[in-house]
């Protein structure tokens, strides 16, 4: 059984299937509609039901309280359809979103790679002769066997390698995904991932220099980034400050020193936070804001700046920004969160970031 779903301002029709959440419905019809943590906890992805009624799912209390259930309103990502539903959802115009619909791909594991002693590569090869397309910046979620579920891991390689896509997938102390990827993952395995996710890209038609700020396996989505508009002949300066705490954590460092060598406008600041003094490193030692701060004598004016990493960097970055006269329009986080990061709640001040 399916239903109509009606998506305003858009005045768009699409099916929604029984038992299909409204934001699956959406996503998959290439109609993005704003969410982050698609466990029923931020409230991220609330809209108003105008017409139709809904189950709502495992939702927060906190985050759809009961006042709201009464005047129509539920979360998108736990909502599923028992009529026919008229929704008016807050959708932003971003014209440099291409607004791609989410799709399942079928694959086999290619390539098992240690990075670092906590990252594995894991390369899929897609059944599909295309693959995946997707904006540099954007994940995919992973099934995984033995009733594990899916996971979201952003997209290491760059759009032009869409048959074949690299994740750098970090292991959790105790996490059951990362944990299996990491001792269990075998090269020849079949898999499936769905995508792409995210509103996490360059805003390329702003034509300003952009930084890149990561740590850990927060490389991931600047370098596809990086790699995309290098290898389209992107022109104006960008800025990769990337940190680990010690030299063997620091992937992809020959790569990007290669691509520095390369390409006069991109700029490679590493930076660790751990190494110990009496080791040969010649790079800044310190944290990934205070590499950012020293690099532009901290006046980051006329820029846009693109976060990715531990929750606790991204704050001590985005500080670093605002202190260095970069605001609130001009700085991008990954908006993927887990059901841990959901509860972590950003000041209502902070609408973007």
């Amino acid at each position: 059984m399916s239903y109509e779903l009606t998506i305003e301002p858009l005045g768009q029709t699409i099916e929604i299937e029984d038992g299909q959440t409204i934001l699956d419905a959406a996503l998959r019809a290439g109609i993005y509609l704003p969410h982050a943590c698609c466990h029923g906890l931020c409230a991220t992805c609330k809209v108003q039901v105008v017409d139709g009624e809904v189950e709502h799912g495992p939702v927060s209390s906190f985050a759809l309280m009961d006042f709201e259930r009464d005047e129509q309103k539920c979360l998108a990502c736990c909502a599923t359809a028992q009529s026919d539903l008229v929704i008016e959802a807050d959708i932003e115009d971003d014209p440099d979103a291409e607004n791609l619909p989410v799709r399942d791909f079928d694959g086999v594991v290619t390539r098992i790679e240690t990075l670092t002693p906590t990252i594995k590569g894991v390369w899929i090869k897609l059944d599909e002769p295309a693959g995946i397309r997707f904006q540099a910046g954007q994940y995919v979620n992973l099934e995984l066997p033995d009733g594990i579920g899916s996971r979201a891991f952003s997209i290491a390689s760059a759009p032009s390698q869409a048959g074949d896509i690299e994740l750098n997938i970090r292991i959790v102390p105790g996490g059951q995904g990362t944990g299996y990827v990491h001792e269990r993952m075998k090269v020849g395995e079949r898999t499936r991932v769905s995508g792409p996710y995210g509103r996490f890209f360059v805003k390329k038609s702003a034509r300003v220099p952009v930084i890149f700020m990561a740590g850990g396996s927060g490389l991931s989505s600047p370098r596809s980034m990086i790699l995309d508009l290098l290898g389209e002949g992107f022109e104006l300066p960008i800025t990769l400050v990337y940190g680990q705490r010690t030299r063997e954590e620091l992937y992809y460092h020959e790569e990007f020193l290669a691509l520095a060598e390369a390409h006069p406008n991109f700029r490679y600041v590493p930076a660790l936070s751990h190494e110990p003094e009496a080791s040969d490193w010649r790079g800044f030692r310190g944290f990934v804001h205070e590499a950012a701060k020293s690099a532009f004598d901290n006046d980051f004016r006329g820029h846009k700046a693109y976060l990715c990493g531990p929750p606790l960097m991204i704050d001590a970055c985005i500080s670093t920004l605002m202190q260095g006269r970069l605001f609130e329009r001009d700085i991008y986080t990954e908006k993927f969160l887990s059901a841990a990061d959901a509860q972590q709640v950003r000041s209502p001040l902070f609408k973007a970031i």
